[in-house]
């Protein structure tokens, strides 16, 4: 069950990552200087990791809450699958 956490985790972190290169592009982008661009490119870097373990943090959070709902939520499927390949046979 720990492998369905790690999974939201790690597309939270995907995505966070995906945002913060698109910003370092953009700003690459963009007319300014160089020491400029260096720190805005920083500071985003720096929100952007911070967000993302915020997000990681609130998934595990969640996960951990829910646990017991998405365990019986997955056995029951698991079930409900297997009776009707059953069936099916």
């Amino acid at each position: 069950m720990a492998d369905n956490g790690s999974s939201a985790g790690t597309v939270l972190v995907s995505f966070a990552l995906g945002a913060i290169a698109g910003a370092a592009i953009a700003l690459l982008y963009a007319p300014a200087t160089g020491e400029e661009t260096r720190r805005k490119l920083a500071e985003k870097a720096s929100d952007g990791r911070d967000k993302a373990e915020r997000l990681a943090r609130d998934g595990r959070e969640f996960f951990e809450r829910h646990r017991e709902n998405i365990t019986t939520a997955v056995e029951r499927g698991r079930e409900a699958f297997d009776a009707a390949r059953k069936e099916n046979l």
